[in-house]
């Protein structure tokens, strides 16, 4: 008998590789708008938002602000650092979402892991806390939605991870047990803190897990092949570099 039935992945850096496809989709708005001319260069430009952008989701996820204030202030942000002040900040976010949906660069090995997996039965869902008019869309054009029965936007659920009323509203939605069931992600902080509060087990994808920021303190814990830590919480932490390793679990 099989330990889990349900497998509940993250969408962005976990199946989608949102670092990759978000780069491409900025550099197509900044041509696009016309803007890349009056930066420096393309990555200095980039590596400002990204700081800035990541602030303002840990806020985000905190419930410390809303949708629209890191809509908004994530391109001014950054936009400011460089002097141009006073743009259509909403319309920039919209096409740089619009961008963002058509990117299609997965992961390695993702459709065949995920053809696997679904030919031995399990019940795949995706949980993540993007924006609701963009996510669909890179779900589709990517090729994902035939492997999913369930799309659990954090938006919709008026819930974003890591709080457990998202975990709770996608096991009662799916009829999923605890036991029978396991989130895949690459965020500690809301893929797998949010699974372990929640009390299911998780998989931790990261390609290069050394950069992990727990796993010095947990790495001596762990056993081999695959590597695994027991949460005090008696749940069940898998570590992955690389997305097909998720066969050598399941």
């Amino acid at each position: 008998m099989r330990t889990y039935d349900h497998l509940f992945f993250d969408l962005d850096n976990t199946l989608w590789d949102f670092t990759t496809n978000s780069r491409l989709a900025m550099h197509e708005t900044l041509v696009q708008t016309k803007l890349l001319s009056q930066l420096p260069d393309f990555d200095t430009f980039f590596n400002e938002y990204e700081k800035i952008n990541s602030a303002l989701w840990n806020k985000y996820h905190a419930r410390q602000i809303t949708k629209q204030r890191l809509i908004f202030e994530r391109f001014c942000m950054s936009f400011n650092v460089f002097g141009i002040d006073n743009l259509n900040w909403e319309n920039i976010n919209n096409l740089y979402l619009e961008n963002m949906a058509l990117q299609n660069h997965l992961f390695q090995d993702t459709i065949e892991t995920l053809k696997t997996l679904k030919a031995k039965g399990y019940m795949m869902h995706i949980i993540t806390n993007g924006f609701k008019e963009v996510q669909y869309k890179k779900i589709e054009n990517c090729g994902l939605t035939p492997f999913f029965k369930k799309i659990f936007i954090s938006e919709e659920i008026q819930s974003i991870k890591p709080h457990r009323e998202i975990f709770e509203y996608a096991l009662k939605s799916t009829n999923a047990k605890k036991t029978k069931s396991i989130m895949i992600g690459d965020s500690w902080e809301t893929d797998i803190l949010g699974a372990i509060n929640f009390g299911i087990d998780q998989i931790m994808f990261s390609k290069d897990l050394q950069k992990l920021e727990p796993y010095a303190i947990i790495e001596q814990k762990m056993t081999d092949s695959p590597r695994f830590l027991c949460q005090k919480k008696g749940t069940k932490t898998y570590f992955i570099e690389n997305f097909k390793e998720i066969l050598q679990i399941l």
